[in-house]
């Protein structure tokens, strides 16, 4: 009996997570649905019931209710501005390390390139606040780095979301340094069977428990040969709980939960609108649709005559202004609101540079996160491999997010007005930036069209022939004439060449 019970409290202690694990898994849940959209957040019902509302008619209402998912909108600018350029990587001595270009390749052993697979690093981290990426290396008895090589034997890459992790611990080194001393988590689940890992600086251990039994399957304890936990977090922005980021989505969530009530609203007053209620005794048969016919007995009393309930809820259009209210707080929130409008907008191009400089810090800060993880990663794979690390990584610090219609038209109309020619020049020379156009370059250009000016001068009816065919001594071929003399035709070089074989 005792054994049992030992038993049951180690699956108890294996598959349950700390203090701060169950007090943020509700959050962690809320957000995934949020994220996930679809039916995912339809059976999360997020949708607020009315009293005395029957459960089919509170089913029905979910299913004709539209989400308007801005939490994933949200991610996905911000996704798509990280990743527009791709981080720059020089490898050193690393670049001969034969397993590197398998890595980048294929860095989860699921066909995921490693730039792909930090994109998604950085999707789960903007929707938990955090991700948790562990460096993992089989252990398959190889001797020496050639047996690994020829096995094919490489680290490679998982992520974690904080829902799977149940269990983390920090300690504190003697020169000050914080590092990972314990690490539990779910490792797969597979209906009531659960696997656990825990990882420890000298030891991994593997549990494998049925949940709904609660007895152990496999309990496995295998040596730490690397000596550190391999992991490491990612985060969208730190919070003051060591081991815990923000969600870039905490606040957008409930505001889209309000816009996707609001909707349902809005599909109810119209409903109510156009199919006001009836209210009738129960002899009385009532017909369904337009110019349907209500039969109701002879001898019924004159005061209990069918009648129309009109509807006197709110007015769709103050239900709308709520919802465009709310999708306004929610670009203030993420600052966005200059990048996602459809519509225009009535505000100054200083306060839109603003908005566009704030979304470019933000963007910042989580490229800087970004980088510190991958660093981190390769670190690990590099102590893995026996390698000194000493790579360099670059993710953008800059995504030049700017309103390009609005300064082109800003800039068209300064150079009507402008008179000065060192103004113009001025206005020239920020048009050609703000249509992304290198000025040095057009400079050049514009010099080697002086040099050949000088030496080819545009020709003239009498001395045109001569030119042409100096140039055709030359070696110019017809098309190099035809760019540099703008005034001469092909017929012209036809009949040039013509007079000199002659």
């Amino acid at each position: 009996m005792q054994a049992t019970e030992l038993i049951r409290t180690q699956v108890q202690e294996a598959t349950s997570g700390n203090e701060i694990y169950n007090t943020y898994l509700p959050q962690w849940q809320y957000l995934l649905e949020s994220y996930l959209g679809g039916e995912d957040y339809r059976r999360a019902n997020h949708l607020v019931r009315y009293k005395m509302e029957t459960d089919n008619e509170y089913a029905a209402r979910l299913k004709i209710t539209p989400l308007d998912n801005h939490c994933k909108s949200i991610i996905g600018c911000y996704i798509s501005f990280l990743f527009r350029q791709q981080p720059q990587r020089e490898y050193n001595s690393m670049a001969l390390m034969p397993e590197l270009e398998s890595i980048l390749e294929d860095a989860d052993y699921e066909g995921r390139s490693f730039d792909a697979f930090m994109k998604e690093v950085a999707t789960w981290s903007s929707v938990f606040g955090h991700s948790w990426v562990i460096v993992s290396k089989p252990n398959i008895g190889a001797l020496t780095r050639a047996d690994e090589i020829q096995a094919g034997l490489r680290p490679y890459l998982s992520i974690l979301t904080p829902m799977s992790i149940l269990d983390w611990q920090f300690e504190r080194t003697p020169i000050g340094r914080y590092k990972l001393s314990k690490l539990k988590y779910l490792e797969d689940v597979n209906g009531n069977i659960k696997t656990v890992k825990i990882w420890r600086d000298t030891e991994i251990r593997t549990m494998i428990v049925d949940d709904e039994k609660k007895t152990i399957i496999t309990d496995i304890v295998e040596p730490n040969q690397l000596g550190m936990i391999p992991a490491v977090i990612a985060y969208s922005t730190k919070s003051i709980v060591r081991g815990l980021g923000v969600s870039d989505i905490v606040d957008i969530a409930d505001a889209q939960r309000m816009i996707y009530n609001c909707n349902s609203e809005v599909m109810q007053s119209i409903q109510l609108d156009s199919h006001p209620s009836l209210v009738t005794t129960t002899e009385v048969q009532v017909g369904v649709g337009a110019g349907a016919v209500i039969q109701m007995p002879d001898n019924m009393d004159s005061g209990l005559k069918p009648y129309v309930l009109d509807f006197g809820g709110a007015n769709v259009q103050n239900i709308l202004e709520t919802i465009r209210h709310q999708i306004a707080s929610i670009d203030k929130m993420a600052n966005t609101g200059a990048i996602r409008t459809t519509e225009t907008r009535d505000a100054s191009g200083i306060a839109i540079q603003t908005e566009f400089e704030l979304l470019n810090s933000r963007l910042s800060e989580k490229a800087d996160s970004l980088q510190l993880a991958e660093e981190q990663i390769w670190q690990i794979i590099a102590l893995y491999q026996g390698y000194q690390y000493d790579m360099e990584i670059t993710y953008p610090d800059s995504f030049n997010i700017r309103d390009r219609g609005r300064e082109l038209t800003e800039l068209e109309q300064a150079r009507r007005i402008a008179t000065d020619p060192a103004i113009l020049q001025m206005i020239d020379h920020e048009l050609v930036e703000c249509m992304d156009l290198d000025y040095e370059d057009i400079q050049v250009s514009e010099e080697e069209e002086d040099l050949d000016y000088e030496e080819h001068p545009i020709t003239t009816a009498q001395n045109r022939t001569g030119h042409i065919q100096t140039m055709i001594m030359e070696g110019y071929t017809d098309e190099q004439i035809l760019n540099i003399h703008r005034e001469i035709s092909s017929e012209d070089i036809a009949e040039a060449k013509r007079l000199l074989l002659q």
